[in-house]
């Protein structure tokens, strides 16, 4: 059954024509009347995936005491026909922090990644990451680690047939500026449990402050990704906007923006490029105040400090790859802890599913994101509408 649509049209200027996006009304999923018996959603049910496999839409979302590091954390995997009904699928719990789900629906096969970090809530401690298969009986297998120590899988797709992961390491030191510099690797597989470099011999594309990484594909094969630099590096903090041309996607050169694009969703509709990522309630909406009188170190506890203070929205963006540059284009129903996206194709072509998490989105109060991380989230599914190129 199709939702009515808000009355809610949004002019974007962007290449030189308008685009208009639209909202249908936000309805709850996590915690909700259709889920299975099996599923005790906690406090905050937050980092989630979505994706369409043989017939049905899976979902994956995590679910613990607060929006922090915690052993109690439990990723849950629900299916669906009609994204209303769901079905009991699997449980992962590991006695320490779960979170980053990722589907990849390749060749016939349905695989869930997802990152284990460690016990402290006050500590990002990646441990290594976990791959999961759905069998032809319903079951899943037992999870066991791939790839490589310390990682946290960030983006799967599958472009033009071929699979792809964006997954980034040292992400203990995001908030340590003596620490190792990250590094984001962008891989390929050829039976989704064995990853290697795109580029071979070239894991990493880009070192530095960059961690949370999406990217598209455009006609040409040149690739264009959204990096969230909240480490920061020589460039500043915020984000980057990179490019790759066809012949090499592993050269990737950037640009700064001073804002920050928390949990970056990238995705193309036609010709366009839109990205789905948290914005900072402020006059600018900068992670980067500039404040280079400061040391670096002062500087990211000073920006984290700022931001953390700030209330938050869910917004899409539009990328503009010829300029390097990201536009707002409109704020989803969000407030407070918010902003993990995944979306997936709808029932026509000017269609997605936005599946989103967030603290009470139409109430009185606009909590800062920190109180927000503290207090209770959900789940909530949309429909956003494009005009058809």
């Amino acid at each position: 059954m199709r939702l009515r649509w808000a009355l809610l049209l949004l002019g974007v200027m962007g290449c030189g024509s308008e685009a208009i996006v639209s909202q249908s009304p936000a309805v709850q999923v996590v915690p909700g009347p259709g889920l299975p018996a099996e599923i005790v959603p906690q406090i905050a049910n937050n980092n989630l995936d979505v994706v369409r496999h043989d017939g049905r839409i899976y979902f994956a979302f995590r679910s613990a005491p607060t929006h922090f590091a915690s052993v109690d954390a439990v990723l849950w995997v629900v299916s669906s026909t009609d994204e209303q009904t769901w079905r009991f699928e699997a449980r992962f719990e590991l006695d320490r922090d779960l979170r980053e789900p990722r589907f990849l629906s390749w060749n016939g096969k349905l695989f869930l990644y997802f990152a284990v970090l460690g016990e402290s809530v006050f500590d990002f401690e990646p441990k290594e990451m976990r791959v999961s298969e759905r069998l032809a009986d319903g079951s899943w297998t037992p999870s066991e680690p791939f790839y490589q120590p310390g990682f946290i899988p960030w983006r799967t797709r599958v472009v033009g047939g071929t699979p792809y992961l964006v997954t980034y390491v040292g992400g203990e030191n995001i908030y340590d500026v003596d620490g190792q510099p990250l590094e984001i690797h962008f891989l390929t597989t050829q039976d989704g449990r064995n990853w290697v470099p795109v580029v071979p011999g070239q894991p990493a594309v880009l070192t530095g402050g960059g961690s949370e990484t999406d990217f598209a594909i455009l006609d040409d094969g040149s690739l264009v990704a959204i990096v969230r630099n909240e480490a920061g590096d020589a460039s500043g903090w915020g984000s980057k906007i990179c490019r790759a041309p066809a012949s090499a996607l592993g050269t990737w050169t950037c640009v700064h923006d001073p804002r920050k694009f928390d949990s970056p969703l990238v995705f193309r509709h036609g010709p366009d490029v839109f990205l789905i990522a948290r914005r900072n309630l402020t006059e600018t909406g900068n992670y980067d105040l500039g404040m280079r009188d400061l040391t670096p170190q002062q500087q990211t506890n000073k920006y984290l400090a700022d931001y953390s203070s700030r209330p938050k929205r869910c917004a899409i963006w539009k990328v503009d790859p010829e300029s390097s540059s990201v536009s707002f284009v409109a704020d989803l129903p969000s407030r407070g802890d918010t902003c993990f996206p995944g979306v997936i194709e709808g029932d026509s072509p000017d269609e997605v599913f936005l599946y989103n998490y967030s603290s009470d989105p139409f109430g009185e109060n606009d909590p800062a994101w920190l109180a927000g991380q503290l207090g209770p989230t959900q789940i909530y599914r949309q429909v956003l509408r494009f005009p058809t190129p």
